[in-house]
């Protein structure tokens, strides 16, 4: 008996000895305050949570694998050794608006002291949806419209921006990874990107051209993973109705002071109408390094590879008779785009000096684009480069401290567009080709100072320079080829800005600002071959003034507005079929913007961890001011294409066991497809739903299965309606009810 007692305590001793105590202290990376309730799970050892202070003690052997989690931060794993003390700062991803930090107008600020409206799309937000694409996490948000004609086929409106997008994305600039995406002709191939070459997006709304240059819808910057801070391998697949199908394979490895990040996704669908599938390969390499403390390096090497029908739109007797089906013409002709883009990215960041830096961004872009259409058949192909770059200087003048930033951005495109006849889906004789040359530079400053504690003001500008040039080299029809060019005048644009800080949570911002927006090759050179030059740039002056601040759970972000925009550009469609532009005058543009959020109820220790709640609507009473056409007056009339009202409603539901649901409710009001106001889109209601399960299992593996449906009321309903419509052909029916699901395997070595 004596010997069993001294064996168990040899045991005991031994064991004391090889498992030594470890600690983990987890603190805020924004406060820098511990945080308890962390749940920590080690392979083979009961859970542990943190203490008050954020400090968890382990009993552990050598390079032992933890995870941890917390409802309102970002998860993770790090490696710890026996005798080892180790601090974690957790990201929040619940954050109040003065946790809240965004780039915005280049000043990197909380979001509650910022002067404009500005929204910001975080990751988990991305994945609480379908992730076939971003269209439903960004309509969300207030003033913010993504619609889809067919799969792949975006048009995004910011604050009625898509007046003059019958197709793609235009009169918006995108920026991915402080580079621009847009290209120098003024359109954006948003749809090359899959869901997961995007971590984080802000939108700026409204015009912006002070810092971003010409452009009056306002500006979205993506960015994908800038760091890599572990080594992990992920694997993901998807699928629903209209055979729909996606996988994804990543890995993320890390070296030295840096990394690499490589990812390929394929994603196929049939679509919901006839002739309407859809295939995307996407292929995205990454390389980060920070070669000292002061220094960032970062490249991305882009690959996009997407096919993708265009079912066209119907008329309302065809949408009755059956929905699904494509216009006429569509299958027999083979309208479709073909579209292969390699963009790759150099990025640097320098700290030379406590007072000065600077971030320099270049790019290469090559696109061959193929697009047969029911009238016609186009093939282009193009290449561009440019850069952007940006010199900040923090400094105290006496007392005010003060920020100058200013840079500029260049942007050069070459294109060879060929329009040919359609035989049967095949090219033709060639009707005419053109050589085009874009170019856009502008160069911006921009000055802060806070004049007091509480009172920030910001006073920017930018000087912008456009020309492009079409050299017509073969015209078969009856006009002489000829060479056309177009520049526009130096134009200054200038905001003015203010932010009065309450307290350290709430504030109240106002700001008035100039937007220019010239026309685009696209704009001036038709399908049909005519070339407008009269087609003018948009003019206009935006006057805002907004609240954001937090009550309790509560966070509030509350914008109102008022854009005045002369020489308004609009599509309409001739009896062809083509769609042309025109100025139509003046607009006034009147909204109410408002968020609110807020988490009834967040325990991390309970069987139900968070129910969250959030609201976002939006008010748009626009109307055209100044506009005749043809011997009819619209002046008085709602601007085409906009929604007076729109309200979405999110329910979020998280378990301790790792369960989820996410509800959805979206309300649009009726919509005006024709300047004279005598057709609408009816109103409707969308409501979707996501039920999954996350778990962590060995300390390394993470592990994912999601389900939901879309349309849960089978509502008909058109997104991206054809505006001014010839013939009636208003109508690009969306999906009725469908379903989707997956599964996501990750692993940590």
């Amino acid at each position: 008996m004596k010997f069993l007692v001294l064996s168990i305590i040899s045991i005991a001793i031994s064991l004391s000895i090889s498992l030594a105590q470890s600690s983990l202290v987890f603190l805020d990376k924004n406060t820098g305050s511990g945080i308890p309730g962390v749940l920590v799970k080690v392979s083979s050892h009961p859970n542990q949570t943190s203490d008050e202070k954020g400090q968890v003690y382990l009993q552990i052997s050598k390079n032992t694998f933890i995870s941890f989690s917390h409802v309102s931060y970002e998860s993770g794993g790090v490696q710890l050794n026996e005798n080892e003390n180790k601090t974690i700062y957790l990201v929040p991803v619940t954050q109040s608006l003065g946790e809240v930090t965004v780039i915005g107008f280049e000043s990197e600020r909380p979001l509650v002291h910022q002067a404009g409206a500005i929204s910001k799309v975080l990751e988990y937000e991305l994945y609480r949806f379908n992730e076939n694409s971003i269209l439903s996490a960004f309509n969300t948000k207030p003033g913010i419209r993504i619609e889809q004609r067919a799969p792949a086929s975006y048009r995004i409106s910011i604050r009625g921006s898509s007046l003059r997008s019958p197709f793609g994305v235009r009169n918006v600039k995108v920026y991915w990874n402080d580079i621009p995406f847009t290209s120098p002709d003024g359109t954006t191939a948003l749809n090359i990107l899959d869901l997961s070459n995007v971590q984080n997006s802000e939108i700026i709304k409204g015009p912006a051209g002070s810092i971003y240059g010409a452009g009056n819808g306002g500006v979205i910057s993506f960015e994908s993973r800038k760091q890599v801070t572990e080594n992990y391998f992920s694997l993901d697949y998807g699928i629903g109705d209209f055979g729909l199908n996606r996988y994804r394979i990543g890995i993320d490895q890390q070296i030295g002071n840096g990394g690499v990040s490589a990812s390929y996704v394929h994603q196929q669908s049939d679509g919901y109408r006839q002739h309407s599938a859809m295939d995307r390969k996407v292929f995205q390499l990454a390389l980060h390094s920070n070669p000292n403390d002061k220094q960032s390096l970062s490249t991305q090497v882009l690959y996009s590879d997407l096919d993708y029908q265009i079912p066209g739109a119907l008329n309302a007797a065809q949408v009755e008779e059956d929905r699904k089906q494509a216009r006429p013409g569509s299958v027999g002709q083979n309208s479709s785009i073909k579209q292969k883009t390699l963009y790759g990215t150099l990025s640097h960041e320098l700290n030379f000096h406590k007072k000065w830096s600077n971030i320099t961004a270049v790019y290469l872009n090559t696109t061959e684009f193929e697009n047969p259409f029911i009238l016609d058949y186009k093939r282009e192909t193009a290449f561009s480069y440019g850069g952007r770059t940006k010199f900040r200087f923090d400094d105290i003048w006496g007392n005010f401290p003060v920020k100058i930033i200013a840079g500029g951005e260049y942007q050069y495109g070459k294109t060879l567009a060929q329009n040919f006849g359609n035989r049967q889906g095949k090219a033709d004789t060639i009707r005419f080709s053109d050589d085009l040359i874009t170019t856009q530079a502008f160069l911006f400053q921009q000055f802060e100072i806070e004049w007091t504690s509480k009172l920030l003001m910001t006073l920017g500008f930018s000087e912008n320079f456009a020309r492009y040039d079409i050299d017509r080299q073969i015209d078969a029809g009856r006009r002489t080829p000829s060479f056309n060019s177009r520049s526009f005048d130096p134009i200054i644009i200038p905001r003015l800005a203010m932010v009065y800080k309450l307290n350290e949570f709430s504030g109240i911002h106002t700001s008035v600002s100039s937007g220019f927006s010239p026309p685009t090759i696209a704009e001036v050179r038709t399908n049909e071959g005519s070339i407008n030059l009269d087609l003018q740039a948009e003019r206009g002056t935006n006057y805002e003034m907004g609240y954001r601040g937090k009550y309790g759970i509560f966070n509030l972000d509350l914008t109102a507005f008022y854009f005045r925009l002369k020489e308004t550009i609009t599509s309409f469609t001739n009896d062809q079929g083509v769609v042309l532009f025109r100025n139509a005058g003046a607009t006034d543009q009147k909204g109410i913007e408002m968020q609110l959020d807020y988490a009834i109820y967040r325990n991390q220790l309970s069987l139900v961890q968070e129910i969250k709640l959030s609201h976002a609507y939006t008010g748009h009473f626009f109307q055209f001011s100044e506009y005749s056409t043809g011997g009819t007056d619209f002046s008085g009339n709602r601007l085409t294409g906009v929604a007076p009202n729109t309200l979405v409603n999110l329910l979020d539901i998280r378990t301790k066991p790792g369960l989820y649901l996410n509800l959805t409710h979206q309300y649009v009001d009726e919509i005006p497809l024709n300047d004279a106001n005598t057709v609408f889109q009816d109103a409707y209601n969308l409501i979707g739903s996501r039920l999954g399960w996350r778990t962590t299992f060995g300390g390394r593996w993470d592990f994912e299965v999601y389900g939901g449906v879309d349309n849960l009321l089978d509502e008909s309903y058109s997104l991206g309606n054809d505006l001014n419509a010839f013939a009636g052909r208003f109508y690009q029916p969306a999906p009725g009810r469908n379903w989707y699901g997956g599964a996501k395997l990750g692993f940590r070595y």
